[in-house]
């Protein structure tokens, strides 16, 4: 079995050392070198062929996302981008997925823990080894429009959940940010409530949830404990907590937000939410399983599906890594295999079903 080459890119000398150390036990995997920046990185990739990288974003005589612009345009391949995480590094880690990158893992220091890195580390870089990667484009070319920013004083459209009938679950990993971000920009703004499980680390699931707040027609949030389902809002589950729905008391939904052992490897897990999404609203709901590596989720998804809900399965071709809906497809769980340009359609048709 030939193993997967990995190219370490980083200025920190420690942290370039503590990356080898995590994958050097890995038998599928071979640290083939290091680089302190993008300028000796791009000689090492000429040189010495990885077949995944790891990238810093802060570095010396050139940043990260200027490099990756032009590797992905230049030379593409999987990159995994390891950040901190403050704010800054948050922002520019989603940029990075933007621009081509495939995973993003958190430095460690503070809540993640040197041993939380090992294990994870090496699963994303394997998802990453997996990955379609398409050419980006030229570093010249200038950024895509945003859509225009939603107005600072509207009142949220969730502030009434009573007689919420339905609910949209969806579940992605490795290639997700930016598929679910394809799919919510095409969604009515006053449509039923979403409940979303990315794999993405803490703190940066609540970058991603401002994000697609930002330049979504619904409002988008990170979930807490509580928080009921809306029309016109999309919960996203926070990194390393399950997110599961409940029934209110007073009717519609809810959520829970709690820790709780790794699921299929995971934290959040796209099982642990399609599972209680099926418990709480059978036929009410539809299930939607995107990109992603490993089959987290597929059980899931034929559970809801067991149990009267609609369900959808990203197809191969427009995945970045077809692992969690193929796993899904191979069980039966899906109703509907189909591109992820055709998924919107489809929400929305059962959401008009619904009552919107």
């Amino acid at each position: 079995m030939s193993k997967t080459r990995v190219l370490i890119v980083d200025d920190s000398a420690i942290v370039r050392k503590l990356l080898a150390e995590c994958l050097s036990g890995e038998k599928d995997m071979e640290v083939v070198g290091a680089a302190p920046d993008p300028f000796v990185a791009r000689d090492k990739i000429l040189a010495l062929k990885p077949d995944v990288l790891t990238l810093d974003i802060e570095m010396p005589r050139m940043d990260g996302l200027t490099f990756l612009k032009k590797l992905m345009h230049y030379q593409p391949m999987p990159v995994v981008v390891i950040s901190s995480l403050g704010q800054a590094g948050c922002q520019a880690s989603l940029e990075a997925l933007r621009l081509g990158a495939v995973e993003v893992l958190a430095k460690p220091g503070g809540p993640y823990s040197v041993g939380e890195l090992r294990v994870d580390l090496a699963a994303k870089v394997r998802a990453a080894a997996a990955a379609r990667v398409r050419r980006g484009a030229p570093p010249t070319a200038p950024a895509p429009p945003e859509p225009p920013p939603k107005s600072a004083t509207a009142a949220p459209r969730f502030t009434a959940p009573a007689g919420v009938c339905g609910v949209v679950a969806i579940g992605a990993s490795t290639g997700g940010t930016e598929a679910i971000e394809s799919v919510l920009r095409q969604l009515p703004a006053d449509g039923l409530g979403i409940v979303i499980t990315q794999h993405i680390p803490p703190m940066f699931s609540q970058a991603f949830a401002n994000r697609l707040n930002a330049i979504c027609p619904m409002d988008v949030k990170e979930a807490r404990d509580g928080d009921s389902v809306a029309r016109g809002l999309a919960l996203i589950a926070p990194g390393n907590f399950h997110m599961l729905l409940r029934k209110s008391p007073g009717g519609g939904f809810r959520v829970t937000v709690q820790d709780g052992p790794r699921v299929c490897y995971q934290r959040p897990s796209v099982d642990v939410m399609f599972c209680s999404v099926a418990e709480a609203a059978g036929a009410n709901a539809m299930g939607v399983l995107l990109t992603g590596m490993g089959a987290d989720g597929a059980k899931g998804l034929l559970t809801m599906k067991q149990s009267g809900a609609r369900t959808i399965a990203q197809d191969e071709a427009s995945c970045v890594v077809f692992g969690m809906p193929k796993e899904a497809i191979r069980l039966g769980a899906a109703d509907q295999v189909t591109a992820l340009n055709r998924i919107p359609a489809a929400i929305s048709g059962f959401m008009s079903r619904m009552g919107r």
